[in-house]
């Protein structure tokens, strides 16, 4: 700005003014990478992380600076590690992410708001603090207002007036008036904690011990507050910076920390340390009130579920995937593709009960299969049927149950007469149960088709 360059100025004309000027070609997508690395490295400073602009970060840090002895050593501990990697920063702290902006920008350096003081220290700098747009912060100094406490003591309707009410807005959010959204990367959430070493640690057995502890600490402060959370999600930071994770989820908000540690131990296989840990966090998603349990009373009914079913279910989870561990329950629906939804293993049971009167195979295919049949019409079972190239003879077969299609959800063509099933619950020579449906009704413009839908056991 001393040379009189200015963003977005021909490089020409800045070229006039510094014929020394070193140029690079903009790189959008770069830059913005870098920005969120840089936001997920402050994850060790404050889980609720926002990218602001193009260069800036808001940090949450409200419940957390106390794990640097204060706020003032947790900025100079933010700042001096940022300088260590070639990464000049200025960084500012205040109750409103309008002040914190304006001070880091306009204000001293390192400077530290006092609870409900930003009015005062906000009122001696320049407009352009605001994070006004280019057109108020030109047309204010030519008014004869270059610093914020001239606007403080301003009429608000004129100056909602003459400068829109973004003007306003902004001057508000920066004192606390009204509130700002930010944009966090992660859900803003208190549960967090964070363990640092005097020296870096790398081996196995190291990191595993770290786990045990970091766990311990999260999983006591959510039993002191009567809280079980279900996702955890612990992060390796290395000296370089960079930040490896390991998250495991629990089908039941929990807080022991022993089980917790056996889930996550194994999946520090993938962590590499590098030239080793400095910094360890855990973050709690999924929190939810927990009541005390006794630990075991093996004459209660069910006492044992926690101890056996549910750490089976996470270690399950953990392992194969969330999606792919789940519990079929009823569902208020009388087409069979639709009578099952999937939940998780360990949920409420559902209010919908399978109705006994219309038994239901233990399989069902995702897609019938399709098969060729011998019967009687209009409405005896097969006789004979072909399946994946075998033939089998029926012994004892129950049936028809018709069921249509549900009319409600598609065109008329989708759900008459010619989508109307007929099943059949059959058993052949050799003991085998199917469960079979005729598709469409004889006498229509298309014969009916036979298909394979499920197996009974």
């Amino acid at each position: 700005m001393r040379l009189g360059l200015r963003p977005g100025q021909k490089a020409a004309d800045a070229l006039a003014l510094a014929p020394d000027l070193v140029m690079v070609e903009h790189d959008p997508a770069a830059d913005r990478a870098a920005l969120e690395a840089l936001s997920d490295w402050c994850v060790r400073f404050s889980p609720a992380v926002a990218i602001d602009g193009e260069d800036g970060l808001f940090l949450d840090i409200s419940g957390t600076d106390h794990l640097w002895g204060g706020e003032a050593l947790m900025l100079t501990d933010l700042v001096a590690r940022l300088g260590r990697w070639g990464v000049p920063a200025r960084a500012a702290i205040a109750d409103t992410a309008g002040a914190a902006w304006a001070l880091a920008r306009f204000g001293d350096e390192g400077q530290i708001a006092p609870p409900n003081g930003q009015r005062a220290l906000l009122a001696d700098l320049p407009v352009a603090a605001l994070r006004l747009d280019e057109t108020a912060t030109a047309q204010l100094p030519r008014l004869g207002l270059y610093r914020i406490g001239q606007l403080l003591g301003l009429p608000r309707a004129q100056l909602a007036k003459r400068f829109g009410l973004h003007l306003t807005q902004r001057l508000d959010q920066a004192l606390g008036a009204a509130g700002e959204a930010l944009v966090f990367r992660r859900p803003a959430s208190p549960w967090f904690e964070r363990l640092a070493f005097a020296e870096p640690i790398s081996t196995p057995d190291d990191l595993a011990r770290a786990t045990g502890d970091i766990t311990a600490l999260i999983c006591r402060r959510l039993e002191t507050e009567g809280q079980g959370a279900r996702r955890f999600e612990v992060m390796f930071h290395r000296l370089d910076g960079k930040a490896m994770v390991a998250r495991a989820g629990l089908a039941r908000a929990g807080r022991d920390a022993a089980r917790l540690t056996r889930l996550l131990v194994p999946r520090l296989d993938v962590i590499d340390p590098g030239f080793g840990i400095e910094v360890v966090t855990v973050f709690a998603a999924g929190v939810e009130p927990l009541s005390a349990t006794q630990a075991r009373l093996d004459a209660e009914a069910g006492a044992g579920l926690d101890e056996t079913l549910a750490p089976l279910v996470d270690r399950l989870v953990n392992r194969l995937g969330e999606d792919r561990v789940w519990r079929a329950d009823p569902h208020e629906s009388h087409v069979p593709e639709r009578a099952v939804i999937r939940r998780a293993p360990l949920a409420s049971p559902s209010a919908a009960i399978w109705d006994p009167g219309r038994p239901r195979p233990v399989r069902l295919f995702k897609r019938p299969e399709a098969i060729t049949a011998l019967a009687k019409v209009p409405d005896d079972p097969p006789v004979q049927f072909t399946w994946r190239g075998r033939a089998h003879r029926v012994r004892r077969a129950e049936g028809p149950e018709r069921i249509g299609q549900e009319w409600w959800r598609a065109e008329f063509e989708a759900t008459g007469p010619g989508r109307v099933r007929d099943y059949y619950r059959v058993e052949d020579e050799a003991g085998g149960r199917f469960w079979i449906f005729r598709q469409g009704l004889f006498g229509g413009d298309d014969a009916p088709k036979w298909w394979m839908h499920g197996l009974f056991g």
